[in-house]
């Protein structure tokens, strides 16, 4: 009988004599599979070295120094307008909160006039019209059938109440009533 210990038969997938990369804390299999999102053995930085700095941006394209300078002058037009337009917004929603002010508007009274102005444009639209028609109708259907059901209920209950076998207990009641006395 050959006893085997079950930590013998297994083999990692990691060089644990390798150990462990501080800069990234990954183990690095011992087939050098890395996954997709860790850094390949040429990027790992050196003992030391921060890991940070050592994985930069790519290099820039390969441009001429006019090129260059050209794009620097455009950036700063560029960079130049968005202030500008930025200050003309600025003033312009200070002149907007000017004229509200003036004319007494103020959050509120746009709230209500809003809500004023969506409820009006849902109750002149063709499906609010319809719904409403249609609840209408519904409603004086209910109302007729309410009052025929309460009709033919009213009738059955005279026809309960003529009945002779009410009658009959009607009359031992009324009996009853009177020996009570």
């Amino acid at each position: 009988k050959i006893s085997r210990d079950p930590l013998d038969e297994y083999h990692s997938p990691f060089d644990f004599e390798q150990g462990v990369n501080t800069s990234y804390l990954y183990l690095s299999p011992a087939n050098s599979d890395t996954p997709p999102s860790s850094p390949h053995p040429d990027s790992v930085p050196e003992l030391g070295e921060d890991a940070a700095t050592s994985v930069g941006p790519p290099p820039p394209p390969a441009m001429t120094e006019e090129e260059r300078l050209e794009l620097q002058e455009e950036l700063m037009k560029v960079e130049e307008e968005i202030q500008t337009l930025s200050q003309v917004l600025a003033a312009k929603e200070r002149r907007v909160a000017d004229i509200k002010r003036k004319l007494g508007l103020n959050p509120l009274n746009e709230l209500k006039q809003n809500i004023t102005k969506t409820w009006q444009d849902v109750t002149t639209s063709t499906a609010y019209k319809r719904t409403s028609e249609t609840l209408s109708q519904a409603g004086m259907k209910a109302t007729a059938a309410f009052s025929t059901m309460g009709s033919a209920i009213s009738k059955k209950l005279e026809d309960v109440r003529n009945a002779p076998t009410f009658k009959s207990f009607e009359e031992k009641v009324e009996t009853l009533k009177v020996t009570d006395e």
